[in-house]
């Protein structure tokens, strides 16, 4: 999954819940800046953040072998 792709799965996740970026941004104690670039796939986020975030949105990551 590329970074965009991370990117719209999070922002459609966190529309569906109805949280705005910047109660999402205070959970998962990052800057409302570093969310929006994240959102855009404009930065790469540490397994640590993306972990902070998914848990929060409900959403699981996953590595997968490729076929």
């Amino acid at each position: 999954m590329e970074l965009v792709q991370i990117g719209e799965v999070i922002k459609e996740r966190r529309k569906s819940l109805r949280i705005n970026q910047i109660n999402l941004a205070e959970m998962a104690g990052i800057s409302k800046n570093t969310l929006y670039k994240i959102e855009r796939g404009q930065t790469n986020p540490t397994i640590e953040v993306l972990k902070k975030i998914a848990d929060i949105l409900g959403l699981e990551i996953k590595l997968e072998v490729k076929k």
